[in-house]
């Protein structure tokens, strides 16, 4: 049996599968986060531990015997996090998250000097790590001054799993301290914001072995001895595990809580002035190009906020068959976007909006933002010189088919649905525990799911769409004077 965590930004979620990978059981544990000031987004890291137990007991409650015969566990979580921790191992403040854009200035400052992008192959976003640590280093003196380590968030989860202090290279990506070509910590953009490399984790590669099992948390589990922890992923890597989307030319689009356009790249391509991410893949010698939005679902869930309907309700009184854009524009900039804009302080918008604009019309729109928000991002990768010829969705906005017919449409390509089953990071993470703890060939444990339905473009709604696109791109430089 082999277990796979994903610590994700509203739970953790464990999942277990036996050795065919088939998937026997999975359990959740909530986590809420803080926003104590406009742009901010924090989580306690012992909230982490609190939803990690809580996911284990659920499965232990239903499949203990399965439990107990775990060889392998692997880790997935949300990248880019702020983790700092003493020289005892203390947590000395909340972990500033992926989507907090405070550091905005910072990030601007750092990615002036040439090095960054050069060395890391990343325009340095706000969300990243780096600039966080400047940040705090600047208003919050007092606390970098005792930083010992500064961990991801899922490698803060390893710590309390393994007593070791150990990341791996496709979350180390997002740091904007790794050296992504070379795999390994660049000690001359450590000390460019004033910290080194002893204050960073060890680095393995995302199928090695990064840890065992501490004796008590496996007997307090039920398990036996010896459980090799796997160096794991950040999400979208741990996600394209679980979809097989581990080889040149495989993509996925991912509508999660942010809106991830995920390709494989057999070499290192970075294009910074994109703002295309091309981070380390999971997997030895390769690595991937995404485009990045901050709001996908989160935006559909504002919306359900504002009007008091539940997201399924929203999409529901659309239908099934994709209408023609209405006129009303959304754009879904929320928090700031990265992929393309990079821009920490732009603001979501309607334009449109008219007498008549009832609530299926702003749903509508919001579907299609989002839409239009990735369709962006093909085009960045488009530039990075990453050609796309369909995608497979994945993420809770996949459940929606008006949605995904919207996002083919915008693309102009064929949108795959796996066939029933988890391919999400918790099952990614599994399989590569499994290949940590029995040493088996990452390209035949990651291969991909059956397709059981494709979503076609709506050739009859091209031109509509294509329309469309062009109000969407032009309003961003109309509205961005606005957001100063």
């Amino acid at each position: 049996m082999y277990l796979g965590l994903d610590l994700g930004t509203s739970g953790v979620k464990a999942l277990l599968i036996d050795a065919d990978q088939k998937v026997i059981g999975s359990a959740n544990g909530a986590l809420d986060v803080s926003r104590p000031h406009s742009g901010w987004s924090e989580q306690e890291p012992a909230d982490w531990i609190r939803a990690t137990e809580e996911a284990i007991a659920g499965l232990k409650a239903q499949h203990p015997k399965e439990l107990a015969a775990v060889k392998g566990l692997g880790l997935s979580g949300q990248m880019h996090g702020a983790t700092l921790i003493d020289a005892s191992d203390k947590v000395l403040r909340p972990c500033i998250l992926w989507n907090d854009t405070r550091s905005f200035e910072e990030a601007a400052a750092l990615d002036a000097d040439p090095r960054f992008r050069k060395i890391t192959g990343n325009i340095v976003f706000p969300g990243f790590t780096a600039p966080k640590l400047v940040w705090v280093a600047k208003h919050e003196p007092e606390i970098f001054s005792k930083v010992a380590k500064v961990l991801l968030p899922k490698d803060y989860l390893r710590l309390w799993l393994t007593g070791e202090y150990i990341s791996e290279m496709s979350d180390s990506a997002g740091t904007s301290w790794l050296d992504t070509g070379a795999r390994k910590w660049s000690s001359e953009l450590l000390e460019a914001t004033g910290l080194s490399e002893s204050q960073m984790p060890s680095l393995v590669e995302g199928t090695e072995a990064g840890g065992t099992l501490r004796a008590g948390l496996a007997s307090d589990w039920g398990m036996g001895s010896g459980v090799v922890v796997a160096g794991g992923a950040g999400d979208n890597a741990a996600s394209a595990c679980g979809m097989g989307t581990v080889s040149e030319g495989q993509a996925f689009v991912s509508l999660g809580t942010s809106g991830v356009l995920f390709a494989a790249n057999g070499s290192y391509l970075p294009k910074p002035e994109s703002a295309v991410h091309a981070f380390c893949h999971a997997l030895p010698g390769t690595w991937h190009q995404m485009g990045v939005i901050l709001s996908a679902t989160d935006a559909l869930n504002w919306h359900a906020g504002v009007t008091g309907k539940g997201a399924g309700e929203l999409t529901a009184e659309l239908g099934d068959t994709l209408k023609a854009p209405s006129g009303v524009t959304f754009l879904p900039y929320l928090s700031g976007e990265r992929t393309p804009h990079n821009d920490a302080r732009i603001r979501g918008a309607f334009i449109g909006l008219g007498h008549e604009s009832g609530r299926a019309v702003l749903t509508q729109a919001v579907l299609e933002g989002v839409s239009f928000a990735i369709r962006d991002n093909l085009e960045a990768l488009k530039s990075a010189g990453t050609r796309i010829g369909r995608v497979t969705a994945i993420g809770g906005g996949s459940r929606s088919r008006y949605w995904l017919a919207s996002i083919a449409t915008a693309l102009g390509v064929p949108v795959d649905i796996p066939a029933d089953g988890d391919f999400g990071a918790a099952f990614g993470a599994a399989r590569l525990g499994l290949i940590a703890a029995t040493g088996a060939n990452p390209l035949s444990v990651c291969t991909a799911p059956e397709t059981a339905e494709t979503i076609e473009p709506v050739s009859a709604l091209g031109g509509a769409y294509e329309e469309a696109y062009g109000r969407y791109r032009a309003l961003y430089p109309a509205i961005r004077p606005l957001a100063q």
